[in-house]
């Protein structure tokens, strides 16, 4: 469990570090009606919320596998091997919350943030002065909501990790992938320890991260 527990943590702080930018990014790449392939963007985006996570870890592991088109290619030219690694743990984390984070967060861009970067722009600033001078504060609420709610979730997968991190006890094994296994072993009071330290530990990000969107 202490391996479990630190990679779980360490999951945690990348999506932290990930989330609020990349899902900011995408979000307002979608809020754009001119935005290029924004309906195809959109439909990837909400695909984990749609599509059964093993099938998605499924396609992933097809695709970057070292014996498959894109996994081969990395692994001759770059020597990186991404499944069965705690990159391909970090990369089923990153997938299965993203959408979490965006929906709140475009959300909030298109239900009243228009009427703010008009004007911005009539009070003569530029683009990027507006998005991180108007618009990041006047969501920040929902960038928080969405980042706490997509760390909620990556700390929960299991499907696609199991496919792209292989749940190799000491090395892939995450909390949620140390519960599935002792229920699998029987050892049901490990599984209730573990499960009430998960459910602790994202009461407590819940509890900062409201405390950090009411601050």
């Amino acid at each position: 469990m202490p391996h479990a527990a630190w990679l779980s943590l360490e999951v945690a702080v990348v999506m932290a570090i990930l989330y609020p930018v990349v899902g900011f990014g995408v979000a307002y790449a979608l809020s754009r009606p001119g935005f290029p392939f924004r309906r195809l963007l959109e439909a990837i985006v909400t695909l984990p919320l749609v599509f059964p996570p093993v099938a998605i870890g499924f396609f992933l592991l097809m695709l970057l596998g070292r014996g498959n088109v894109l996994g081969a290619a990395l692994y001759r030219h770059v020597g990186f091997e991404l499944v069965f690694s705690v990159w391909g743990v970090l990369l089923a984390a990153f997938i299965s919350g993203l959408p979490l984070v965006v929906k709140p967060i475009l959300s909030a861009i298109e239900s009243g943030s228009e009427e703010l970067i008009e004007a911005s722009y009539t009070l003569g600033r530029g683009k990027w002065a507006t998005v991180f001078r108007v618009l990041i504060p006047s969501i920040r609420r929902s960038i928080i909501a969405g980042v706490t709610l997509g760390i909620g979730r990556s700390l929960g997968e299991v499907g696609i990790t199991l496919m792209l991190g292989g749940n190799i006890v000491g090395k892939t094994e995450t909390l949620s992938l140390a519960i599935y296994n002792s229920v699998l072993d029987g050892d049901f009071h490990r599984a209730a320890r573990i499960s009430f330290f998960l459910g602790g530990a994202s009461i407590a990000v819940f509890t900062v991260s409201r405390w950090m969107g009411e601050k």
